[in-house]
């Protein structure tokens, strides 16, 4: 049974929540023996791969130069904001930096959308609200700790630039786009790499790790940039915004992080919000 139109945008925004959360999860276990920085690079330049290649396959049409700058920019933010995140990652509590990063990556773009767009229906803006609080209360730091909240903090605002630009890249190809956007992360990243001299500050494993966390974090921005391009841009910000609670849940199975009644409770909320923010 084909799915309804309106709820394409909200699917491809899940599959992405998804693809997100477990490559930031892999991204932030590779920081913890490797260079964020250097990590990042490794996860840039295996989405350019994959995505390049997947493009040619299919013959899909090269959009305008214009618009792979937008997607190139929105890389270079977004792409430094990963590095940025994958250090707080590894420097703190996955399960409390993630949701951070995610909370103000998506307030600013959120924001945007509803100012550019116009309000969406009442029930929307309840799940958007009802969304905020799921991230809010996974997000709640309830061990005293604060290690790496700053720097998720930086790496959100990161998040955001990365949005609004790829929102400005308009309605070319979604693969090409995604391809321009890693290549724009790969040239910041790599910057920084080569004016540090850390070239080989990784292991082998983490740089396994991130290039499998790559070709996720890719397939994450291209069904984004897809489901931005069909359906509103705060609608698609909230419902992606949502993978820490994968990155959370894969914390809590792998690295035996606690996992309190509110992390579940916030969890619960973003997954009511879901249909709310998908519905007309």
């Amino acid at each position: 049974m084909p799915l309804p139109a309106q709820f394409m945008p909200s699917a491809l925004s899940l599959i992405a929540v998804f693809a997100w959360g477990v490559s930031d999860f892999l991204g932030g276990y590779a920081s913890r023996r490797g260079n964020p920085f250097v990590v990042a690079c490794v996860v840039n330049g295996g989405g350019l791969i994959l995505m390049a290649l997947f493009a040619r396959a299919i013959h899909s049409p090269v959009p305008p130069s214009h618009n792979m700058e937008w997607a190139m920019a929105g890389g270079a933010i977004g792409g430094t904001g990963l590095a940025i995140f994958y250090g707080a990652l590894a420097k703190g509590k996955m399960g409390l930096t993630a949701p951070i990063a995610a909370l103000l990556g998506a307030a600013i773009p959120t924001a945007f959308g509803m100012i550019t767009e116009g309000l969406p229906p009442a029930l929307n803006i309840f799940g958007f609200i009802l969304a905020g609080i799921g991230i809010w209360l996974i997000s709640r730091n309830e061990g005293g700790g604060s290690d790496g909240i700053g720097l998720a903090a930086l790496a959100g605002i990161g998040f955001s630039g990365f949005y609004l630009c790829m929102r400005e890249a308009g309605n070319g190809s979604a693969l090409w786009l995604a391809a321009s956007s890693r290549t724009g992360g790969l040239l910041a990243t790599a910057t920084v790499v080569l004016f540090r001299r850390n070239f080989f500050d990784i292991s082998s494993e983490s740089a396994a790790w991130g290039f499998l966390g790559g070709i996720l974090d890719v397939t994450g921005t291209a069904l984004f940039v897809r489901a931005a391009q069909i359906g509103r841009l705060d609608a698609a910000v909230v419902l992606t915004s949502l993978y820490p609670a994968i990155t959370v849940l894969l914390a809590r199975i792998v690295l035996k992080e606690h996992f309190t009644r509110w992390k579940a409770i916030g969890m619960l909320a973003a997954l009511l919000a879901v249909p709310l923010v998908a519905g007309k």
